[in-house]
């Protein structure tokens, strides 16, 4: 794992992920001219770009510029409301050209050079349908199929989104606007899109996630549909990692369901701990799903399918470390692995702010995590690595302390 110095701090990969995720990068036009014919790289902000450190760590690449816009006109933003963050939204990190290779800076010190994952033309096809993968689908780090919403979220378009999610806050926007909303993504079309991914894009995981729903039942024939066309279609056994599911909590026997249809893990994710906090961060998962129905979930995953098949992703950055800290320890010593996705400000405020929390923040999640994950063997899904979470790095990095 490489070794960084910042402001005179020492810091690893780890550290300078969690820091680059969550302020950007500030990208040069001559990188994009000089590496995109040969890199999965492209100016748009749907096809989720990312960097890869020296070392191999996988970090997102949000293009500062083409995100605000792209934020503004998605989310009918004016430029005063920008305006009001812009101070929170300055970001230290630039993406340059420096002897020929792409180099991540900071305040104008080179920091390492970084390389992108190769060229696909993924985002360029449409199914035979029609129905474009750019805009439905992604590639995470270099082994993910993944969705960023293959059915709307309910509760966004009823108001009441998680304060954080992009998708929620499109939902709620059309809904607001009496505008028609996305039908769910057809399972024909989704198992087309991952066989290209793995087939062609050098993937082998996918990740499926739809929008939460007041009744956790009306997702479920969306998901068995979905692997059911997988399993038709590439076929399990030529998915060499894993698949992995987002869903609203259910009854036990769906949950079977799921894993019988080739699931390998099953996420519900109540994203931050403080009770008092969620009511407003994620409004409606409190009032409508209620926490007890996620742990109730989760605890017959774990109890029956065992430990790491079950698990919660929490958005780091968002809540007090003390809270973050009694989460992650409840969901352990069950056998639910808790995940890691950092939080990216640039998205959308959270109660009024969209200020990072500092390096030593970062610092501790990790150590917390690593000294979780090695206690009680819970190892991430085995990959190089995802965009936004930093679970797998946390666990590599777990494994040299």
């Amino acid at each position: 794992m490489n070794s960084y110095t910042i402001d005179g701090t020492q810091i690893d990969s780890v550290d300078l992920k969690c820091l680059v995720v969550s302020r950007g990068i500030k990208t040069d036009k001559e990188v994009y001219r000089k590496f995109s014919r040969s890199s999965r790289l492209n100016i748009s902000p749907l096809t989720c770009n990312c960097i890869i450190l020296s070392d191999g760590t996988i970090v997102q690449m949000t293009d500062m510029s083409f995100h605000l816009r792209y934020l503004t006109g998605i989310l009918s933003w004016d430029n005063l409301k920008l305006l009001k963050y812009a101070s929170q939204l300055e970001t230290p990190f630039a993406l340059k050209v420096k002897d020929k290779k792409p180099a991540l800076f900071y305040k104008n010190d080179f920091i390492d050079f970084v390389k992108f994952p190769p060229y696909t033309d993924f985002y360029n096809r449409k199914t035979s349908s029609g129905l474009a993968f750019a805009g439905n689908s992604v590639i995470q780090g270099n082994n993910w199929v993944a969705f960023q919403c293959l059915w709307v979220c309910e509760y966004a378009a009823a108001g009441k989104p998680c304060e954080f999610c992009f998708s929620g806050a499109a939902f709620q926007t059309l809904a607001a606007k009496n505008k028609k909303l996305p039908e769910p993504v057809r399972a024909d079309d989704v198992a087309e899109i991952i066989d290209y991914g793995i087939k062609n894009a050098g993937c082998n995981s996918v990740q499926i996630t739809g929008g939460s729903t007041f009744d956790g039942q009306a997702e479920a024939g969306y998901i068995k549909n979905y692997l059911a066309e997988i399993a038709a279609g590439t076929g399990k056994s030529n998915i060499t990692g894993e698949i992995l599911l987002y869903i609203t909590p259910v009854n036990n026997q769906t949950i079977d369901d799921y894993f019988a249809l080739g699931a390998n893990r099953i996420a519900c994710s109540l994203e931050l701990w403080d009770e008092n906090k969620a009511k407003f961060v994620t409004p409606g998962k409190t009032e409508n799903t209620t926490r007890k129905r996620y742990l109730d979930t989760l605890e017959y995953i774990a109890g029956k399918y065992g430990a790491g098949k079950a698990f919660s992703n929490f958005i780091i950055g968002i809540e007090e470390y003390s809270t973050l800290k009694a989460g992650a320890e409840y969901f352990a010593e069950r056998g639910i692995l808790p995940a890691a996705s950092v939080w990216m400000p640039m998205g959308r405020p959270v109660q009024g702010s969209m200020k990072a929390p500092e390096l030593d923040y970062y610092r501790r999640v990790k150590d917390l995590f690593a000294g979780l994950y090695q206690k009680y063997n819970l190892e991430p899904p085995v990959s190089d690595g995802l965009n936004v979470c930093v679970e797998r790095d946390i666990w590599n990095y777990s494994k040299t302390i």
